[in-house]
């Protein structure tokens, strides 16, 4: 295949996969009943209805603002639905349904947009190749990985609203069935000390966010690390000795936030006042309360992961204790994945969009990685210690200037792994998330070190 038919036959698949990725956003927002739409269910984020908007409108920035240099489709709209919000910013926004446009107004701009940017995207537009002014294949792999992030943050939006307020698929396999075990008697894993290669190498071909550049090498002491995510059965340990209560187990801003606030318990975590029982936790999963699955990884802030980890007497990894842990083999390779160089699939860990909740702890063990550490891709999200920064040689991409770089700013803390909404394409090794450190919504969950 010469240069050119190969340059077509991957235009091809990306725009395949910028298609799967509307369907996919598409039939999310058919979760929500219409008169939801307006809800803010997260107080720190956009109501829904700018999210309908903001998907095209990014593409339309994107592709035809910063990489064509076409004008505005829709000067107003291209502008209120450009940007979200970073959580827990400057202040809680104020606004009120009232103040957004009417729905059918928002569909229209965001149809307009898409069948605009299609005729452009599909050569149907008189749009040379010379006029792109950064790579194609960067460009569109940007707004599908844009569009495949919204979707973890709008199913977290959504877990919050009320059953009424939103509709059950009709593939959803139910929880209720899910009979909690007692968790796996979690262990620590001595790792020896080594070598853990974070970010990619400058001119390599697959596609990365600007903050996974550039790769570098990092030393790694021994230490030792849990076999699994902590579980909910071992967070209860921690809430029912008093956890919430001793001072001592917080950071400064840590204990003034869940004061602050009355957090006592994860923020997927209830009680029944009726059931008699004083002792008896609730879960509320996507679309049903069950009973607290013990075996399920907890779901917590990176304050309450910390509190808990020094209650165990240990830490969080660091992002190159994870990747020495998560990736690095006995014989001192690294590899691609935990489990080796095989693609992402089913079998290796709960990502994908396969679930809409977590599962128990361990059951996918063909992803388990060289060091026999279960669920390191899947399942959740783990918080580390290292606060978001950028790696050595760092550049901004020209396009899209603050994606990162607005966030090096010491209150963001690096994820690793995925969620079980995370796409599989952001499962890649160099792949990096950050939260700030009192965000409780997200997916995410943790394993303590001893150093």
């Amino acid at each position: 295949m010469n240069a050119l038919a190969t340059q077509l036959d991957q235009r091809t698949q990306l725009l395949s996969r910028l298609a799967q990725a509307r369907s996919a956003t598409d039939e999310l927002f058919r979760r929500v009943r219409t008169d939801a739409l307006y809800d803010r269910p997260i107080a720190e984020r956009h109501r829904i209805v700018f999210y309908i908007g903001h998907l095209d409108a990014f593409d339309w920035n994107l592709i035809a603002g910063h990489a064509l240099g076409l004008g505005a489709a829709d000067t107003e709209f291209d502008r209120l639905f450009a940007f979200g919000i970073d959580p827990l910013g400057d202040g809680l926004p104020h606004d009120q349904p009232s103040d957004w446009p009417p729905l059918a107004q928002v569909e229209s701009y965001a149809h307009r947009v898409r069948k605009v940017l299609d005729d452009l995207l599909n050569g149907r537009s008189r749009v040379a190749e010379s006029d792109w002014q950064f790579p194609q294949d960067v460009i569109l792999n940007v707004a599908i990985e844009h569009r495949l992030m919204h979707i973890e943050t709008l199913t977290y939006m959504l877990h919050q609203l009320s059953s009424e307020r939103k509709m059950v698929p009709h593939d959803y396999v139910s929880v209720s069935s899910h009979r909690s075990a007692p968790p796996p008697a979690l262990r620590n894993i001595d790792i020896p000390k080594g070598t853990a290669t974070l970010g990619l190498p400058r001119g390599r071909e697959a596609f990365g966010w600007d903050n996974e550049f550039a790769e570098y090498s990092a030393p790694v002491p021994a230490f030792a690390i849990g076999s699994h995510k902590v579980t909910n059965g071992d967070f209860l340990r921690f809430v029912c000795d008093g956890g919430y209560d001793d001072r001592r187990f917080w950071s400064d801003a840590d204990w003034a936030w869940i004061k602050a606030h009355n957090i006592a318990h994860p923020h997927l975590w209830f009680m029944r006042p009726d059931q008699g029982r004083p002792d008896q936790w609730f879960y509320r999963a996507m679309f049903e309360e069950i009973p607290l699955p013990l075996d399920w990884p907890v779901y917590a802030s990176h304050a309450e992961a910390s509190a808990y980890a020094r209650f165990v007497g240990g830490a969080l990894p660091t992002e190159a204790q994870f990747h020495r842990a998560a990736y690095g083999t006995p014989q001192g390779l690294e590899r691609a994945y935990p489990w080796g160089d095989a693609p992402p699939d089913a079998t290796r860990g709960n990502f994908d969009f396969h679930h809409w909740d977590p599962v128990a702890v361990g059951c996918t063990p063909a992803g388990r990685s060289a060091f026999g550490l279960d669920d390191t891709l899947g399942n959740g999200w783990e918080w580390t210690s290292t606060p978001f920064a950028p790696l050595p040689n760092f550049a901004p991409f020209p396009f899209y200037r603050g994606y990162s770089a607005d966030f090096f700013d010491n209150k963001h803390f690096v994820v690793k792994g995925a969620s079980p909404r995370t796409a599989a394409c952001m499962a890649r090794r160099s792949f990096r998330n950050w939260f700030q450190p009192h965000y409780p919504y997200i997916y995410a969950s943790f394993r303590c070190v001893q150093n």
